[in-house]
């Protein structure tokens, strides 16, 4: 006979690698989603464009329009969700302001994601940087608060305070 685990106890024994990497897939998913309406909304026709781009920050633009700087590009982009939400986890999930202000700790760590990329990953990269405009900025610190911030915030608080009732 099968034995069927409540949600709790499927947290219990979900080992927290396993955790964070869904919860990585899960943002990393949401980010991309948020990325091509964003895109096509702005009159964008071909969103692979947005992959193109994130892989032309390693790769040289020659290659730019081809397969598989669109699947680098994807791979890319799931690396950089996932690192910023292991960080999350070992970093920031355990402080007490993170787990009493879960919202706002998502807010402040979507902020922290935005501040990193735009002032730090972006520049370093060999990607086109377009001027700065305060709409594009607002808008995509918005959907990585959204996107990434709240949602690592609310289920990392989820998984340790399961975690903890072991």
């Amino acid at each position: 006979m099968k034995q069927v685990l409540s949600r709790d106890e499927l947290y219990k024994k979900e080992p927290a690698s396993s955790f964070i990497f869904l919860t990585g897939l899960l943002v990393g998913t949401l980010d991309a989603i948020a990325a091509i309406i964003n895109y096509s909304y702005n009159g964008g026709k071909h969103p692979e464009k947005i992959f193109q781009y994130i892989a032309s920050g390693v790769f040289d633009k020659t290659s730019h329009s081809s397969t598989a700087m669109i699947v680098i590009g994807i791979i890319f982009h799931y690396l950089i969700a996932m690192s910023f939400t292991v960080f999350y986890f070992l970093v920031c999930a355990k402080n007490n302001f993170t787990r009493n202000n879960k919202i706002i700790a998502g807010v402040i760590y979507g902020l922290f994601i935005w501040a990193v990329m735009e002032w730090v990953v972006v520049p370093m990269s060999n990607v086109n940087q377009f001027p700065f405009k305060l709409s594009q900025a607002l808008i995509g610190a918005g959907i990585l608060i959204l996107a990434i911030g709240i949602p690592v915030s609310l289920l990392s608080a989820k998984y340790y305070s399961n975690y903890e009732k072991k």
